[in-house]
């Protein structure tokens, strides 16, 4: 298997695992979009971490593998890539990747599919496709100018460059960075701490976020006030209150 879902206490890991430097070549790819559309499904499967070992988080694409497509198999493929990580955008439940060493061209791109990145002090990401005579193809001109703005997107889409980990932290292309052997735990962590809570309201949130950003603000608007007055129906709304009368704020358990 190139990856792997593993899953414990409410938390499913998506492991890369294509040694050793977890390249994501069509089945790799083909297989991320099946573990995303599982771990989507899978009721236990409440938060998900997503991790390509101590040492490499994902160094891009198989470069061996795309240098004997031409044009006409490239316009085939091209869709289903996208498709591929946009089916980890599209995980209706928190997610978080854990970055270590490289995350460059394709690795860079599922890392920007996460809703937040944390990396660690080795960490390397980038968009190199540049320097291969391409752009992004799986998100990156999109989800990064999205996330750090157009203009910091284009200076790295533009010449290639690596940014390491701190640097990344002063971009926002990273959310926080820990020593490197403490980065999946720190990434566990958090989503197992949202596995505890409410998962409806933190679908809601994190749809109303993502439809914001892709639309205009009424519209987003829309789609909030249609959330928080449906979250109304649900008995996660009458036990997070209710813990509230009784018991004061931040108590209430959801599972």
């Amino acid at each position: 298997m190139t990856a792997t879902l593993e899953v414990a206490e409410g938390v499913g890991t998506l492991r890369l695992d294509r040694p050793p430097m977890n390249a994501l070549d069509i089945a790799t790819q083909d297989r991320i979009r099946e573990l995303a559309e599982e771990a989507t499904r899978r009721e236990d499967v409440r938060a998900v971490v997503i991790y390509g070992g101590e040492k490499v988080f994902a160094a891009g694409a198989d470069i061996k593998e795309m240098q004997v497509m031409d044009h006409a198999a490239m316009v085939l493929r091209a869709r289903a890539l996208q498709d591929s990580f946009t089916a980890v955008a599209r995980i209706p439940k928190p997610v978080v990747a854990a970055v270590t060493g490289y995350a460059l061209g394709g690795g860079c791109e599922l890392a920007l599919c996460a809703d937040i990145r944390i990396a660690g002090d080795n960490a390397k990401l980038g968009q190199p496709e540049i320097l291969l005579g391409l752009i992004p193809g799986a998100g990156g001109t999109q989800r990064l100018a999205r996330l750090i703005g157009p203009s910091k997107a284009k200076d790295l889409i533009f010449t290639g460059r690596q940014v390491k980990a701190d640097e990344a932290l002063a971009l926002g292309l990273v959310d926080r960075v820990v020593p490197a052997a403490d980065v999946y735990a720190e990434a566990h962590a958090w989503a197992a701490k949202l596995a505890q809570g409410p998962a409806i309201a933190l679908r809601a949130a994190k749809e109303s976020v993502d439809i914001g950003l892709e639309t205009d603000i009424e519209t987003g608007l829309a789609v909030e006030r249609n959330w928080f007055a449906g979250l109304f129906a649900t008995e996660d709304r009458e036990r997070g209150m209710r813990s509230f009368v009784e018991e004061g704020p931040g108590k209430a358990k959801f599972l």
